[in-house]
């Protein structure tokens, strides 16, 4: 089993060239996907889902309803105050409100060509457990939870297949997972010993001491084996590439209300990254967001979803994102036929993100 903590700044590799996204896909394939890909391992849910498509316009983004959702209006307020200054603590009850919110990372859900093959790879490979499974063939698609530990302590791993369609396109924006190991060279023999793709072997990151390697799973995507102590969440890193760095980090810390863990710079190989997280890095799972020198966009693919986020209330948070210039794709509420209850949203690099409620999660894995 691979154990470990958790990783470091990743390797001076980052740099890619733009990719030209995958022409090969059906038009219905990719509906399917567009479905799917958001927080999908309930049929019904698909049913909620044709409205993610198109963004709210920012002239709807700052409502009445914040206002009702984190305290209402001040009528305290001195005459002669501008509504900026109304709005500013409206702002403050908001941020407050994130600050003391439960939340903590679920699982990160991306598509895959062939579930059992991907299953077997990583549950031989990377040492994870099948959590639970679903194939819902009047949809037309299955989907794999997989991790190190149960779903209600853990960050674990949703694949999801669409029949017909194997293969995705994974682009550039998309970095790498995480996963702590004992000892490297040893994850490595295993990897190749069941056919796998090593890409970098096993050494000090460039710059720092941490012994990391680089392997490929049987869709392309990458994942880093740091080298650490064993931690209780092995399974501790997405890696995702921004356009500013700073801006990025603004957000994810008022927005989502997570903490800036430790920031690198390394201007020796153009690129600086960011953790970021809801605890420390050695016992959970945290976001690593890299910026290279002088690159403002990236090509997202059509792989990688989203990650998916725990919260006491879904609607406090919409608005709450909403008020930090966040763009909210898909209302709070609970999905048709079921009660739980979620909100979808994008970050000013437009990576998606799905946060639940905390309470509907837990009846989920019952």
């Amino acid at each position: 089993m691979l154990m470990s903590t958790l990783p470091f700044a990743s390797v001076p590799t980052m740099v890619f060239s733009m990719k030209t996204p995958s022409s090969s896909f059906q038009s219905n394939s990719l509906k399917q996907w567009c479905i799917q890909s958001c927080y999908n391992h309930h049929p019904s849910r698909r049913l909620a889902l044709f409205q993610l498509g198109t963004a709210i316009p920012q002239s709807q983004l700052l409502g009445a309803n914040a206002a009702k959702l984190f305290g209402a209006e001040r009528n305290s307020i001195e005459d002669g105050k501008s509504e900026n200054m109304a709005t500013a603590f409206k702002e403050e009850d908001g941020l407050n409100w994130v600050k003391n919110d439960n939340r903590r990372m679920l699982h990160v859900v991306y598509l895959v060509g062939d579930l059992e093959k991907t299953i077997k790879f990583y549950t031989e490979c990377l040492g994870m457990k099948v959590l639970r499974k679903r194939d819902i063939p009047e949809e037309r698609y299955s989907n794999a939870f997989l991790g190190y530990g149960p779903e209600d302590s853990h960050f674990a791993v949703e694949l999801t297949y669409n029949y017909g369609v194997d293969k995705y396109d994974i682009g550039n924006g998309f970095g790498h997972f995480g996963i702590a190991v004992d000892d490297a060279s040893k994850a490595v023999d295993l990897v190749k010993a069941k056919g796998g793709k090593v890409t970098r072997e096993p050494g000090p990151v460039k710059g720092g001491n941490t012994i990391i390697a680089f392997i490929e799973d049987p869709d392309g995507y990458t994942f880093e084996l740091l080298e650490r102590q064993p931690t209780p969440e092995p399974f501790c890193q997405v890696m995702l590439r921004v356009g500013d760095l700073d801006r990025s980090i603004n957000f994810y810390k008022k927005a989502f209300g997570m903490e800036l863990l430790r920031a690198k710079d390394n201007p020796e190989y153009k690129y600086t990254t960011a953790m970021m997280g809801y605890g420390p890095e050695e016992k959970n799972a945290v976001l690593e967001l890299t910026y290279n020198y002088g690159v403002t966009e990236y090509d997202k693919g059509n792989g990688y979803a989203q990650i998916a986020i725990g919260t006491n209330d879904v609607y406090k948070t919409a608005e709450a994102i909403k008020l930090c210039g966040g763009t909210v794709i898909r209302e709070p509420g609970p999905l048709p036929g079921i009660n739980t209850k979620i909100t979808v949203c994008l970050d000013p690099d437009g990576w998606k993100s799905v946060f639940v409620d905390n309470i509907d999660f837990l009846k989920e894995l019952e």
